[in-house]
């Protein structure tokens, strides 16, 4: 009988890796992410060219961004400092944060990507940022929007971006 039970339990979580599997590749090919998978190249939008004033984006809880090597779009926080754009990765010393978090890593390799907010495409690069004068007010709308305490202290702050365990990266804008 118990046999029988583990047998059936193990088809059961069979089905269910397979239906989760199917799922993640197909929003692959999506014209963007959906909500918490990543999706494909953005096929939809309209090119700004110019560098916008970024005020109009401080106060959207998330914004879609796609890598270009390779192409691969997700949804992720924002932020602006001095006309300037944000988005952080977080966990990135935990094991599933290792797993989970491979387009920081790219992101290393090939910075180009387009960021889509409302409609709108903007090419830009993606450039990790560990020392630079914007950093505390980064880390503050950082906690001003999404909670936390990141910017109590300066030693604070270091200390988490020394650790590794968050990197903040600017979109800038492509040469």
């Amino acid at each position: 009988m118990l046999i029988k039970i583990f047998k059936i339990v193990l088809k059961s979580l069979g089905v269910l890796a397979f239906a989760v599997w199917t799922f993640i590749f197909l929003v692959s090919f999506n014209d963007g992410p959906t909500e918490i998978f990543p999706g494909g190249a953005f096929t939809s939008g309209e090119l700004v060219t110019g560098e916008p004033d970024w005020s109009f984006a401080r106060n959207l809880p998330s914004v879609e961004f796609q890598t270009m090597n390779p192409v691969s779009s997700r949804t992720t926080f924002i932020m602006i400092q001095d006309n300037r754009v944000f988005i952080p990765s977080g966990y990135m010393t935990t094991w599933w944060g290792k797993i989970w978090k491979q387009w920081p890593y790219q992101a290393l390799e090939d910075g180009r990507a387009i960021l889509r907010i409302n409609g709108k495409l903007y090419e830009r690069t993606l450039v990790r940022i560990t020392d630079d004068p914007a950093l505390p007010g980064v880390m503050s709308e950082l906690a001003r929007k999404y909670g936390g305490n990141f910017e109590t202290t300066p030693e604070m702050m270091t200390e988490v971006l020394d650790s590794d365990y968050l990197w903040i990266f600017e979109l800038a804008p492509r040469t």
